[in-house]
């Protein structure tokens, strides 16, 4: 059930698979005693929220500028 619902998240995110890296070591960071608590466990939790915020844009491709028409040949007689 929790996993459904992380990967139908996660399948909208731009970097799903960083999203998951860093998720995965929140977790696995909080399990590991340190000499400064807390300290890392909060950068590693902003930067999971900001991974995902990061939304795909509405299309799903990055806009590009437009095509450029090709040269006009002089008619050959």
């Amino acid at each position: 059930m929790i996993r459904g619902l992380v990967t139908r998240f996660a399948a909208g995110l731009r970097f799903p698979t960083l999203f998951g890296l860093v998720a995965g070591l929140f977790l696995l960071d909080l399990a590991i005693p340190d000499l400064i608590p807390f300290a890392d466990e909060i950068l590693l939790a902003f930067g999971t929220v900001l991974l995902g915020s990061l939304r795909r844009r509405r299309g799903g491709a990055v806009p590009t500028a437009a095509p450029v028409p090709p040269a006009s040949r002089p008619p050959t007689p």
